[in-house]
């Protein structure tokens, strides 16, 4: 498994930080998600921190707000993708992985990780120690916000998923597929994601480019008992960004602490 950040960007940012925007622009699993972190950061109307902020699809929303941004990321190719399409004055930038950060006196009004950024921390150790950091930076009254997928039961039997077509779009005049392949680890509630990105104009192959990474799902209850054990004390885990309980179609586990 990839443990070295360098590492991890050389498997996973260096790819996916070419592809990122055009693959998610129209998706169905994004879009709702900016807007209620973007609603959680006028309500706390303080700095924001944004873990593993990727590209700025949402970050960059906040700092239209005109509140102080800063977008934290592991993966310098993430963030080199950010820095050449902003303009944002507000908004700072720091290379670093999200369960080791220091940002000195830094205090934040909202610390949020969008779209299963928590998911990358594979371990317990790194996951509290992430909480750890994020409590440490959170201004009085702040909060923490993240979400991560529903492990549906039927899907997480399956120790494999062959390759398969799972996207398809537009990028710089090529035709862009995304072949996934996925493994499970029940045990240690991990799966292995590989991506093959099939490059392609007038019907023609142009090449392949791969990126590869882990995530690990969580339980409901599991992250209310992590938060707590965090330190956490108002813990809130609603079943999507439109605050509604938790249910039996639950798409996510989105938690709001402090």
């Amino acid at each position: 498994m990839v443990s070295d950040v360098s590492e991890l960007d050389d498997a996973y940012g260096r790819t996916t930080a070419r592809f990122y925007d055009a693959a998610y622009q129209d998706n169905p699993q994004t879009g709702r998600d900016a807007e209620f972190y973007r609603a959680l950061a006028r309500e706390g109307a303080g700095p924001v921190l944004e873990l593993g902020c990727g590209t700025g699809r949402v970050l960059l929303r906040i700092a239209e707000d005109g509140f102080p941004c800063t977008g934290l990321d592991a993966s310098r190719h993430m963030l080199d993708a950010l820095r050449a399409k902003s303009t944002f004055p507000n908004l700072r930038l720091v290379h670093a992985p999200m369960q080791r950060f220091d940002l000195g006196r830094d205090r934040f009004g909202l610390v949020y990780a969008a779209f299963r950024v928590f998911q990358h921390l594979y371990t317990v150790e790194d996951q509290l120690a992430c909480l750890e950091c994020v409590r440490r930076h959170l201004a009085p009254g702040g909060r923490l916000a993240f979400d991560v997928f529903r492990p549906r039961l039927e899907r997480m039997v399956q120790l494999e998923e062959p390759e398969h077509l799972e996207l398809r779009f537009e990028h710089e005049g090529e035709t862009v597929s995304r072949f996934t392949t996925v493994k499970r680890d029940p045990a240690a509630q991990l799966l292995s994601v590989h991506f093959r990105y099939e490059r392609s104009r007038d019907g023609a192959v142009l090449g392949n480019e791969e990126a590869h990474f882990h995530m690990r799902w969580f339980t409901r209850f599991e992250l209310e008992h992590l938060l707590a054990r965090a330190g956490f004390r108002e813990i809130e885990i609603y079943g999507d960004f439109e605050r509604r309980p938790v249910g039996a179609d639950t798409p996510a586990f989105v938690a709001v602490a402090r």
